[in-house]
């Protein structure tokens, strides 16, 4: 049985059909892992030709193919690429955007590591990189110059969760000819359409939601008709790929993936709402709650939230009560990743690499993320932990 168009069908089910092929795999329900560097050619005329889908291991296999073509086919996109990390996605999709010259716009809430690679790799190389409100909507305009190349998007914000006008500022930046990035690993293509909004290059940490487990690194960089052969051609002259079975990993945590990304976003959800009740939190910084900052864009233009959401404490409570909550905590680990089926958090503080805003949130910040546990242990642990941060401010 195979059925030739999975778009006609909702997303869930477009979940269990993409990137798979059974006619092709003897009957088995799941593509085999490919690994391999050198690829045989049968005649003289095919490898002086190059008459082969893959004339190497660099460029890719059927395993990693399988997933690029199921991500082309979930984000809406012309063509995907994948990379090793998320890092290694916003590298790529850096690397195909810009030359030596060029000016990039970056988002002030931005990855903390994007902006590490700004400063240590685009810079170094003659890009220069100014960085911007990320509330300034369709004002991006003022700050563009005839030299900028690339505008670069992340909606929400990095561990601040502002949600950037993002069709406003793609309206602006095709209007000028600039290209436009966007990281869309809190939403994911399932509830985010990056690429029917305007943006030419979508990216995410498939580490994240797509792998679900906590067990593979993995960057996914997708583009538009018009992008896609700055893409792959940056992609095909780096050859920074995953391994097969990183992919394959990926391939199956897609067919759960609708299912996980909603049930994160009823955890999270359960989770924010308790929290902001809590006398110990000063505010929630989640996209779905009114007054995080741009929380209209989030209403307007996204379908749904994850799991991953952050908290501001009342300034009351200090840095050796935080310490005590949560090293205490049983089932909250520290960690700085997230999407998993464990739950985690993180303390943080923006203000030391922030360079255009002010992060001043008004109390101690952490991040959380909502695993899979049953929730009322969750809260059990965080309200043991609250009871240590009051007793050692």
């Amino acid at each position: 049985m195979a059925h030739k168009d999975p778009s006609k069908f909702k997303i869930g089910t477009q979940l269990t059909l993409l990137g798979r092929n059974p006619g092709e795999q003897y009957g088995f329900v799941n593509s085999p892992v490919y690994r391999g560097s050198t690829v045989v050619f049968k005649s003289m005329d095919d490898i002086e030709a190059g008459r082969a889908r893959f004339a190497y291991g660099t460029h890719g296999n059927p395993t990693i193919a399988n997933l690029e073509d199921a991500w082309t086919a979930l984000a809406g996109a012309a063509g995907t690429v994948m990379a090793p990390s998320g890092l290694g996605a916003i590298s790529l999709a850096l690397f195909a955007s810009t030359k030596a010259g060029d000016h990039v716009l970056m988002p002030d809430c931005v990855y903390r590591p994007t902006r590490n690679f700004c400063t240590g790799i685009l810079e170094k190389y003659g890009v220069a990189v100014e960085y911007y409100d990320p509330m300034i909507g369709a004002g991006i305009e003022k700050l563009m110059r005839p030299n900028t190349s690339t505008l670069f998007m992340e909606a929400p914000g990095s561990q601040s969760f502002e949600v950037q006008d993002v069709p406003a500022m793609c309206a602006v930046a095709k209007k000028r000819g600039v290209k436009t990035i966007i990281d869309n690993t809190w939403a994911t293509p399932i509830f985010f359409r990056a690429h029917e909004l305007g943006c030419d290059i979508s990216l995410e940490a498939g580490t994240k939601y797509l792998g679900g487990h906590s067990d593979l690194l993995l960057g996914i960089v997708s583009a538009n008709a018009a992008t896609w052969p700055a893409l792959r051609s940056a992609y095909d002259l780096i050859s920074i790929l995953p391994g097969p079975e990183d992919c394959f990993l990926a391939l199956r945590g897609l067919r759960s993936m609708h299912l996980r990304l909603k049930e994160a976003e009823r955890r999270g959800l359960e989770m924010a709402h308790w929290l902001k009740k809590r006398p110990e939190v000063l505010k929630v910084l989640h996209p779905a709650f009114p007054e995080c900052p741009g929380h209209e864009f989030w209403k307007r233009d996204f379908t749904g939230s994850s799991g991953l959401f952050s908290v501001v404490l009342d300034p009351r409570y200090t840095r050796k009560g935080l310490a005590a909550m949560l090293d205490g905590l049983e089932l909250f680990s520290m960690g700085f990743s997230w999407g998993g089926f464990e739950s985690l958090v993180t303390p943080f503080d923006c203000a030391e690499y922030r360079t255009v805003t002010v992060w001043k949130p008004g109390g101690l910040a952490i991040r959380l993320q909502i695993g899979l546990e049953d929730m009322e242990d969750l809260k059990a642990d965080l309200d043991q932990g609250f009871e240590r941060l009051r007793k050692n401010s």
